[in-house]
C-alpha cells in the first residue's frame, strides 16, 4: 500500500511508524510544511493510562518518551490566599519538539519518508497517487475545508482568549492559579515538561482581556502583565513566547471545538484535529490524535477488504471514545470559560470543582487517587452541613425553611398510570412507603392532576376531591409513622400532552376513544398529524386553571404533604407558556421570556399563597428544549430568577420532552450542568436530575456544589433500597434502617465489606 500523510506532527508521524512497523512493505510518507526542528508549542501532557497505551503499541517509541518526560502526581491549586494539594493523578510532560523529534527518529529508521518544507498541495492530487492520504494537517485542516461538504464539521471558537508560554520555572506539581483583577479574572494552567522547562498557559473570558487592553498591547506587554498577575508561582523567572512571528495580541489565541459528522472520504481519511479537537484543560489532544494514529494503524493492518470499508470500521472504532473524550473536555472547557460563575464557592468546594469538572473523574477516582484529600473535603463539607465528623456528602442533611431532610437522595416523581379516576391505591402506597422505607430522604407523587381534564392518561392521580385526598392522607401518613423520610406532592397539569394512553400501550399516543378536549398556550399538537389539537387557554380558562392548583395546594395541605412542586417541565400546560416552541400568542402572556412566563407565575403565587410558609416549594423546568429556536439553558437560568424571585425555594432541573424534534446529547448526568448552572448563577439551591446512577455520581455532584439534591428515578424503580446498598457499598453504617429491616443491614454490610476487601486483593 502506498500512504503519503499530510501534515507531520504526532498523529501523522505516529500513524507511520505504527503501520510502518505492522508492514515493512508499504511506502509511507509524511509531508510536513515546517522545519523538523519547528514547533510553536511548549510542553505536552500524557496521563499514565495513555502512556500505558502507548507502552502495548510501540515499545521502542514508549521507552525513548519515557526516558525524556518529567513525571508527576500533584495538582496544586491556588485560589483567594490559599492552596490545596491533590495527589496520585499521575501524569507526565514532554517538551513537544522533543516528542517530535523522538518520533521524526523512530519514523525514519524504519523506512519512512520524511519530506519538511513542504506545503501539501491540493488532497485529490495525491488521492490520485496514493492507495490512502491521511490528513493529519492539524485543527485548520486544508483538507477538511477542501471537502467541507463531506465531512461537515461542527465548528465552535470559544469565548476564552489564552496564551501559550514558557518559563525556566521548575514546578513540582500540576498547577492551576486563579487571580482576580479589576479587569475579572484570570487562570493559569502550568506545568513541568523536562529538567529545565515549564508550560504557563494564561486563559481569561474575551471580555476580561480587552477591558485589560490586551487588544491594543504588543506582545511584549502582555506578557509582562501575565507576569506581574503571576509573579508567586513564576518567583522571579521570566515568561517566554516562542511565537515571536506572531504581532501584537494575535499571540492570544481562542480554542476551536472541531467535530466532523464524517471522517473519511473515498481514499481520504482525517485523524487527530484534523477531525477532533479536544480542549487543553482536559491534557492534551496530542492523547487523542495519536490514539487515532493507533486505531487507523490497526483497522488497516488487520483489514482484508477496500480501503472505504477500513475507513468506515475506523471511524466506528473510535468516533465513540473520542466523543466521550471531547465531552469531558467540552465540560472542563466550558468551566474555566464560566469561572466567574464558581468564584462565590469556599475555596474547598471552589477546588474540588475544578478537580471533577470534567465529570470523568469522580468522588471515588479521587479517594483512590489520593485517600487524605477526599477526607479533608468530607470533613469541610459535614461541618457546614452542622455534622462534625466526615461523612460521604451525600449522607449530609439538607435543611430549607423549615424542613430537614436527613440526605440529599430524593426519589424522583415517576409514572406509574395506576390510579382509578384520580384516586391513588394500595399500588402507589407500595410504591412510595417501600421506597421511603429504603434510605432516601424524601419521596415525590408522580404528576398529580389537579382536575379531571388535567390528566396525562385515565390513569393519573388527581388532587380534585375529597376522596382523593383522603387516599393521599392515607399513603402520607404511612410514610410518617413507619419512616423518617418525608414526602412532596408534585401537582401539575398536562396541558397539549394529555388525553393518551398509559406509557406502555403507546407512550403519547391518543386514547382509541373518550378522549377529553386538551388546552394549552397555543394550538399546537404535540406530535404533528397524530395527537389532538389543544385550544388556546382563554382568560376563563387560566383562572379555572389557576383555581384548581390552588384548590389541590389546599388538599395537600390538609394531607399532611412535607413539600409542594409545581410542575413546569416536559411541555405540559404551565411549561407550554414558557417555551417559545409552544406559545405563540400574541397577547400579554406571549412574545418575550417574561411574558411566557407571566401565568405560570401567576399560578405559582396563589399556590404559595396558601402553601404553609415553613414548607418548601419547588419549580420543576425544562432547563433546555434541545431544538433550536427554544428554550436555552441562559433561557432557563433566566426562568429560574423569576420563580426564585416570587418565593421558590429549590429549582428541579430537568430538560427536554417539550417537541418531539428534540435531539438530547446523552451521557452519564447529561442534565446536571443546567442545575450547576441555575445554582451557582441564580443562587438558588437545585435538584439535579438524569441518569444519575451511582452513590459516586451524588457525592460528586453535591460536593462540588453543582446541585443540593439529587432525584435518582430509574435506579429506584430496579431497587427501592438504592440509598441503603449505597450506603453499604461505601462503608457507611450510621444510617436509619426500619427496626424490623435491622438484621438485613448487618448482613449486607458484612457482604460489602467482604467485596470491597476482594476487590482491593
Amino acid at each position: 500500500m502506498k500512504i503519503v500523510c499530510l501534515g507531520g506532527g504526532p498523529a501523522g508521524l505516529y500513524f507511520s511508524i505504527l503501520a510502518k512497523k505492522a508492514n515493512p512493505f508499504w511506502d509511507i510518507t509524511v509531508i510536513e510544511r515546517n522545519r523538523a526542528d519547528s514547533t510553536f508549542g511548549w510542553g505536552v501532557v500524557f496521563s499514565d493510562k495513555t502512556m500505558g497505551g502507548f507502552k502495548d503499541a510501540d515499545q521502542e517509541t514508549h521507552a525513548a518518551i519515557t526516558n525524556a518526560f518529567r513525571h508527576w502526581d500533584d495538582i496544586d491549586v491556588y485560589f483567594k490566599g490559599r492552596k490545596f494539594t491533590s495527589g496520585g493523578h499521575g501524569f507526565c510532560g514532554i517538551a513537544r519538539m522533543k516528542l517530535l523529534q523522538i518520533l521524526q527518529r523512530r519514523a525514519a529508521g524504519l523506512g519512512v519518508q520524511l519530506i519538511f518544507e513542504t506545503e501539501a498541495a491540493d488532497p485529490d492530487t495525491y488521492a490520485a497517487e496514493f492507495d490512502l492520504v491521511i490528513a493529519s494537517d492539524g485543527a485548520s485542516s486544508v483538507t477538511r475545508k477542501k471537502y467541507d461538504s463531506v465531512f461537515k464539521p461542527n465548528i465552535q471558537v470559544r469565548n476564552n482568549r489564552f496564551i501559550w508560554l514558557g518559563t525556566k520555572k521548575k514546578l513540582d506539581a500540576f498547577t492551576f492559579d486563579f487571580k482576580q483583577t479589576k479587569w475579572g479574572w484570570f487562570n493559569l494552567h502550568a506545568y513541568r515538561f523536562d529538567a529545565d522547562w515549564s508550560t504557563f498557559i494564561v486563559e481569561t473570558p474575551e471580555e476580561n482581556w480587552r477591558k485589560a487592553g490586551i487588544d491594543e498591547m504588543a506582545q511584549e506587554e502582555s506578557i509582562a502583565l501575565c507576569e506581574k498577575l503571576f509573579t508567586e508561582r513564576l518567583d522571579g523567572n521570566a515568561l517566554i513566547s516562542n511565537a515571536k512571528h506572531l504581532r501584537g495580541s494575535a499571540v492570544w489565541l481562542k480554542f476551536a471545538r472541531v467535530l466532523c459528522e464524517k471522517w473519511h472520504h473515498k481514499n481520504i481519511v482525517l485523524i487527530g484535529d484534523a477531525a477532533h479537537t479536544a480542549h487543553f484543560g482536559i491534557g492534551s489532544g496530542t492523547k487523542l490524535a495519536m490514539e487515532d494514529a493507533m486505531a487507523l494503524a490497526q483497522v488497516l493492518s488487520g483489514h482484508k477488504g477496500d480501503v472505504s470499508s477500513a475507513l468506515e470500521l475506523y471511524q466506528e472504532k473510535r468516533e465513540i471514545e473520542a466523543l466521550k473524550l471531547q465531552s469531558a473536555a467540552r465540560n472542563r472547557m466550558e468551566w474555566f470559560e464560566q469561572v466567574e460563575r464558581y468564584v462565590h464557592l469556599d475555596p474547598e468546594q471552589f477546588t474540588y470543582s475544578l478537580l471533577t469538572g470534567s465529570q470523568r473523574i469522580g468522588h471515588e477516582n479521587l479517594k483512590l487517587r489520593d485517600a487524605g484529600y477526599v477526607h479533608g473535603v468530607e470533613q469541610w463539607f459535614a461541618a457546614r452541613s452542622g455534622v462534625d465528623h466526615a461523612v460521604p456528602p451525600m449522607f449530609t442533611p439538607f435543611t430549607v425553611r423549615g424542613l430537614s431532610l436527613k440526605n440529599r437522595v430524593i426519589v424522583s416523581p415517576m409514572a406509574t398510570y395506576m390510579a382509578v379516576d384520580g384516586v391513588p391505591n394500595d399500588f402507589h402506597l407500595v410504591h412510595l412507603a417501600s421506597r421511603a422505607m429504603g434510605g432516601a430522604a424524601m419521596v415525590g407523587t408522580e404528576m398529580t392532576c389537579v382536575s379531571p381534564d388535567a390528566r396525562i392518561t385515565p390513569a393519573c392521580p388527581g388532587m380534585w376531591n375529597a376522596e382523593q385526598q383522603t387516599a393521599w392522607q392515607r399513603i402520607v401518613n404511612f410514610v410518617h409513622t413507619h419512616t423518617n423520610a418525608k414526602i412532596a406532592l408534585q401537582l401539575g397539569h398536562s396541558g397539549r400532552k394529555g388525553s393518551t394512553r398509559r406509557g406502555w400501550e403507546g407512550i403519547d399516543l391518543p386514547l382509541d376513544s373518550n378522549n377529553w378536549p386538551l388546552v394549552s398556550a397555543s394550538p399546537i399538537p404535540y406530535i404533528d398529524g397524530v395527537s389532538q389539537t389543544p385550544r388556546e387557554a382563554t382568560r376563563a380558562d387560566m383562572d379555572r386553571v389557576l383555581d384548581d392548583f390552588v384548590t389541590a395546594t389546599e388538599r395537600g395541605v390538609a394531607a399532611g404533604f412535607d413539600w409542594l412542586e409545581f410542575h413546569c417541565a416536559h411541555g405540559y400546560l404551565l411549561s407550554s407558556f414558557i417555551s417559545p416552541l409552544t406559545n405563540r400568542r400574541t397577547d400579554e402572556y406571549g412574545g418575550s421570556l417574561d411574558n411566557r412566563c407571566r401565568f405560570p407565575l401567576e399560578v405559582f403565587t396563589a399556590m404559595r399563597s396558601v402553601w404553609p410558609a415553613e414548607k418548601p416549594m419547588s419549580v420543576r423546568i425544562s432547563a433546555h428544549d434541545w431544538v433550536p429556536g427554544g428554550l436555552t439553558p441562559e433561557d432557563a437560568a433566566n426562568v429560574a430568577r423569576l420563580f426564585c424571585a416570587a418565593g421558590a425555594d429549590v429549582i428541579d432541573c430537568s430538560s427536554g420532552q417539550v417537541s418531539k424534534a428534540e435531539k438530547p446529547i446523552y451521557g452519564r448526568m447529561f442534565q446536571v450542568p443546567f442545575s450547576d448552572r441555575i445554582r451557582n448563577e441564580v443562587g438558588i439551591p437545585t435538584i439535579a436530575v438524569g441518569n444519575i446512577f451511582e452513590g459516586d455520581h451524588v457525592n460528586t455532584i453535591i460536593a462540588a456544589g453543582r446541585a443540593d439534591l439529587c432525584a435518582i428515578a430509574r435506579p429506584h424503580l430496579a431497587d427501592p433500597s438504592w440509598t441503603f446498598h449505597e450506603a453499604a457499598k461505601q462503608g457507611y453504617t450510621d444510617i436509619w434502617w426500619p427496626d424490623q429491616y435491622l438484621s438485613g443491614k448487618e448482613q449486607l454490610e458484612r457482604n460489602m465489606a467482604r467485596a470491597q476487601l476482594l476487590v482491593q486483593a
